[in-house]
């Protein structure tokens, strides 16, 4: 790249991108006790707003020495035990969870101007609900699933391209069963913080964290 060249001569400045957020308010009369209840009334508030991918959401890991690491992934289901969501055993998300189960989980719906922050712990799910959850996708996805060691590092696309035609022709019958090294994890909350854009960036933040009888504790925090 030549020194000094331009590629954002065009866009406005960093300090020009800004905006003002007013769609709601989010007030402790209109939340409810239980904020899985409550990520599932936004969660459905942004399938009706129709925003683009509502159940992506950034999950952070890290290594057993700290070191972290980030990447969006799907939320493919929520209930009152956490989120859970399905990759490779063999990837480095599911590395790094083998040494060190603590994550994090952002949703961001800009649309709704609304995010949600979620620290927990991961632990696999029992082996009936992946492959329950499996059988639900689509062929290409399920033959996918067998050909890419996901994280690996590869010649080219032509080798994964192999690997999927052998797959394809080892499961011609369409019948395609859960891989072993593949599954799902469910994150654990203790701490969930809904936050709602206001004007001024007065923004607004309500937190839930377990308390030492296992109990939610709900408070505002400072934006």
């Amino acid at each position: 790249m030549p020194v000094g060249r331009s590629y954002v001569s065009t866009m406005p400045s960093i300090a020009e991108l800004r905006r003002e957020y007013a769609r709601a308010r989010l007030d402790e009369a209109d939340v409810l006790d239980d904020p899985l209840a409550l990520f599932a009334a936004w969660f459905d508030h942004a399938l009706r707003a129709e925003v683009a991918e509502p159940n992506a959401m950034t999950l952070a890991t890290a290594t057993a020495d700290g070191a972290p690491s980030a990447r969006i992934v799907l939320l493919k289901g929520v209930d009152a035990g956490g989120f859970v969501f399905f990759t490779d055993f063999r990837s480095r998300k599911a590395q790094e969870l083998d040494t060190n189960q603590r994550v994090a989980l952002v949703f961001y719906w800009p649309e709704l101007e609304r995010q949600v922050r979620v620290t927990g712990s991961a632990q696999r799910v029992a082996r009936e609900e992946t492959e329950k959850y499996f059988a639900t996708r689509p062929l290409g996805s399920r033959l996918g699933a067998w050909a890419s060691i996901q994280s690996s590092v590869i010649s080219d696309r032509a080798e994964l391209d192999r690997r999927v035609a052998e797959v394809e022709t080892r499961f011609a019958s369409g019948q395609v069963p859960a891989p072993p090294h593949w599954g799902g994890y469910r994150v654990r909350p203790d701490d969930i913080e809904f936050w709602q854009g206001r004007e001024n960036r007065l923004h607004d933040r309500i937190r839930y964290r377990t308390s030492t009888d296992g109990q939610w504790v709900r408070e505002r925090l400072s934006p």
